[in-house]
């Protein structure tokens, strides 16, 4: 059988760019070297408690019935409910940099307020800013890359201001070090600021079943362990791929959700001087399970991006971790109709990807314990003392994202020069997820639609 698409990785773009395919009756395959779907936003088991990958919250909030943005085009796109995805809002967050705080909601005009009630001389710029935001066409497929920072700096003086803007973005999707391109800049701010954050009720696992239920009722494929070990590359066209096990599966048309370094490294014909470069972004998390929700200790915030020192450093730190800035999230807070469940406390920080992965084995469990202790005591400026609450504490690297992604240097944003318009150098072998650049989990499931819808419904 030759397939009119095969995709590799079942993780949230593959998963949207099956059904999309799917649903207009092309036959697709896609295939996961894992036994689970999703990726890094994924899910897992362990000692009796279970606990999502990546997700934080979903961005782009929007209220069911909604009929604009990029959720209800998602929900359009795949012909799903707003229930499949049960997404409950935020309380609210905050960005803190040291005395100085900014809370917001999913109500843009309580941030605009806590800007000109604290930053009253760039209150114009920051109009300013908005207008340029609200005029960018941040989705096109072709636009260029823009720095942000510059961007940012003709419209706003308070370098305090400019950086606790920009200290969420980057840290909930940048690839590039101390900056981002504005059209990513873009997508972000609407998604976080514009629309905010939510959180399904039961994790990231109901948003997976709802797309593989879907794909499947199309009569999509998905192999579980299928790991592929090669593109098979004709006349510089991309004609099917080969798995681990030696099997080969052919395709009219090949879309990766791998990551653009991590693709052409399948193609055995590519050389290697026109490989992308991969990224060197990568965190730490640790997950700590309380024995009481966090509102019971007095910590109502959902997410808090902080940073303690002079200078937010957005980089690959010297480091094995840069304790010095992260995100406290509170997966209980958000406005769920019933308990949910048992507390949690998640701390992400910025790590040094070459650190963890080249860690020796017997030194590993010891160095997560010791700075897991590290991150906490660094955090506590803005969270309540939790630590008496602790029942149970499990913490990922760098190494952990590179076992689970295949990113490179465990990078969860993949590499720093994005394809826009997903294609690459091979004909019919294309690019979804983040390497193609749309940002978030809504922004995944966007991406692999978008790619389809532009190439792949077109060729039979």
């Amino acid at each position: 059988m030759v397939y009119d698409t095969v995709i590799i990785g079942a993780g949230l773009s593959g998963l949207a760019a099956g059904i999309r395919l799917a649903y207009f009756e092309r036959s697709v395959c896609i295939l996961e070297k894992h036994t689970k779907v999703g990726g890094l936003n994924s899910f897992y088991r362990l000692r009796k408690r279970d606990h999502d990958v990546g997700l934080h919250a979903v961005t782009n909030y929007a209220p069911p019935g909604t009929k604009t943005g990029p959720l209800s085009k998602l929900l359009r796109q795949l012909r799903l409910s707003w229930d499949d995805f049960g997404l409950k809002p935020q309380k609210a967050s905050a960005i803190k940099f040291g005395d100085c705080t900014l809370e917001f909601n999913n109500e843009f005009e309580f941030l605009f307020q806590q800007i000109a009630d604290r930053f009253p001389k760039d209150v114009d710029g920051f109009r300013n800013l908005l207008k340029r935001i609200e005029g960018y066409e941040e989705v096109s497929l072709t636009r260029k890359f823009c720095s942000a920072r510059q961007v940012v700096g003709e419209h706003i003086s308070d370098p305090l201001l400019a950086q606790m803007l920009f200290c969420p973005l980057l840290f909930y999707g940048s690839a590039t070090p101390r900056d981002m391109d504005f059209g990513q800049f873009v997508i972000l701010f609407k998604s976080i600021f514009y629309e905010g954050f939510a959180r399904p009720s039961h994790g990231v696992r109901r948003i997976l079943d709802s797309l593989v239920g879907k794909f499947k009722s199309l009569g999509g494929e998905l192999r579980l362990r299928r790991g592929v070990r090669s593109i098979k590359v004709e006349n510089n066209r991309a004609v099917g791929v080969e798995l681990a096990n030696g099997e080969i599966i052919e395709a009219r048309n090949v879309l990766s959700s791998a990551g653009a370094a991590e693709t052409m490294r399948l193609c055995p014909e590519a050389p290697a001087d026109s490989h992308p470069r991969p990224g060197e972004i990568s965190f730490v998390e640790t997950i700590f399970s309380l024995d009481r929700p966090p509102e019971e200790f007095g910590h109502d915030d959902t997410i808090v991006f902080y940073n303690d020192s002079d200078d937010f450093r957005y980089e690959r730190p010297e480091t094995p971790v840069d304790v010095r800035s992260g995100i406290i999230c509170s997966p209980n807070n958000f406005q769920f109709d019933e308990p949910s469940g048992d507390g949690r406390i998640r701390i992400t920080a910025l790590a040094d990807p070459g650190y963890w992965i080249q860690l020796p084995r017997d030194e590993y469990k010891a160095e997560k314990q010791r700075w897991a202790e590290r991150i906490v005591e660094s955090a506590l400026r803005y969270v309540p003392d939790f630590r008496s609450f602790i029942v149970d504490t499990d913490m990922f690297t760098p190494r952990t994202i590179k076992k689970y992604t295949g990113h490179l240097n465990g990078c969860v944003y993949g590499a720093p020069d994005k394809a826009l318009d997903g294609k690459s150098r091979y004909e019919n072998l294309y690019l979804c997820g983040t390497d193609q650049g749309f940002l978030g989990i809504i922004g995944a499931m966007l991406s692999g639609i978008s790619i389809a819808n532009a190439y792949l419904l077109k060729h039979r």
